[in-house]
């Protein structure tokens, strides 16, 4: 072979060589930044509400100062959203399975009132009120997802059902009678527990936003390093997937509308620590306050995506805005107006970040 020849070889190998990597270098494009960010949120649904908190309390910070970065101030927030974040989580649960529960916060309210009224109309020890109490909450959310999961009735039309049943129950059982808050110092003071406050350098804290941080913290460690969390996200997404896939999905969904049962007799127990009373005419918008911290929080109403920690940044957001609003001086109206934009915003994101990165 000549040397031009060797030479035309070398070239035309050296052509092929580099017509390969363009082509290589093509055929995977980087992602515009608007498709990466879609598909963040769609892997971290909890960073689009991390991001509204940190920027409101930028807000309200510039035109409040120290009247509203004082410890006091912040750790009144998170005091009036404790019982909310609490029942939150119960919610939370619910809605991951692609269900809704909106009876949570009649199970709250009379888990509260069993625990009162044992105690002071039978007699009993106070600890064991708390355990019947508790006892209530759970069989409630028991019947829930056991018409759910067996006779596969909507979730909706059931919790309904149940929230006015509740309902009913609770002020026939209770006599419309309010345990005041004298009477449960001097004799039961274990059912304000959770309302027992502690100073750490200004900022006062109560025994009931412990128990919402610490039952976050361990719900969203199940939910994400263990197999029952990763069976709830299944259900949520694809039940009939699921059950292919060996997943007992009727269990599971009595399992989920059970704990959410417990959790919210929990905040029952949590809401007489909060009041000081036992009162059946409380807490009846809790459900609508739970399902708003939820959705605002990331949570995916079709189930199967989100995360416990966006639903405490939606409960947080909200006490924000409520108490922020207040120092300003302005209507209480306008923050129901701003909660519910950021209703309807939360849930145009879910769609968009479903639509484009699923």
């Amino acid at each position: 072979m000549s040397d031009a020849q060797t030479s035309a070889k070398h070239d035309f190998e050296k052509g092929l060589a580099g017509s390969s990597t363009d082509v290589a270098a093509f055929e995977r494009p980087e992602r515009p930044l608007i498709d990466r960010i879609q598909h963040r949120l769609h892997a971290r649904p909890e960073f689009v509400p991390l991001i509204v908190l940190v920027l409101s309390l930028a807000v309200f910070g510039i035109l409040l100062g120290s009247k509203f970065f004082s410890p006091f101030a912040l750790t009144l927030i998170l005091q009036q959203v404790a019982i909310v974040g609490i029942v939150g989580c119960a919610q939370s649960l619910v809605i991951l399975t692609a269900g809704i529960d909106l009876s949570v916060g009649a199970i709250m309210v009379l888990s509260s009132v069993v625990m009162g009224q044992f105690t002071f109309r039978y007699g009993l020890p106070p600890e064991i009120a708390v355990l019947c109490g508790l006892a209530c909450g759970t069989f409630c959310g028991f019947i829930n997802g056991a018409l759910v999961a067996w006779m596969r009735l909507p979730p909706f039309i059931v919790t309904l059902g149940m929230w006015q049943i509740v309902l009913a129950a609770n002020f026939l059982y209770s006599a419309n009678e309010t345990i005041r808050s004298q009477d449960i110092e001097a004799q039961a003071p274990i059912l304000q527990f959770f309302g027992e406050k502690f100073n750490i350098g200004g900022a006062v804290f109560t025994y009931g936003v412990i128990a919402m941080f610490l039952l976050v913290l361990v719900l969203n460690y199940v939910l994400n390093h263990t197999a029952w969390g990763r069976h709830v996200y299944a259900i949520g997404d694809d039940p009939d997937a699921a059950e292919l896939a060996g997943v007992r999905v009727a269990r599971m969904r009595i399992s989920v509308y059970t704990l959410a049962g417990l959790i919210c007799a929990i905040g029952g127990w949590a809401m007489i620590g909060r009041l000081g009373s036992v009162s059946p005419t409380t807490g009846q918008f809790t459900n609508i306050e739970s399902i708003t911290a939820v959705v605002i929080g990331g949570i995916s109403l079709f189930g199967g995506r989100g995360s416990i920690l966006g639903m405490l940044f939606g409960a947080l957001i909200v006490g924000v805005f409520s108490l922020g609003l207040r120092l300003i001086g302005t209507d209480p109206q306008w923050t129901y107006l701003l909660i519910g934009m950021l209703i309807i915003g939360a849930v145009a994101i879910d769609q968009w970040i479903r639509k484009v990165a699923a």
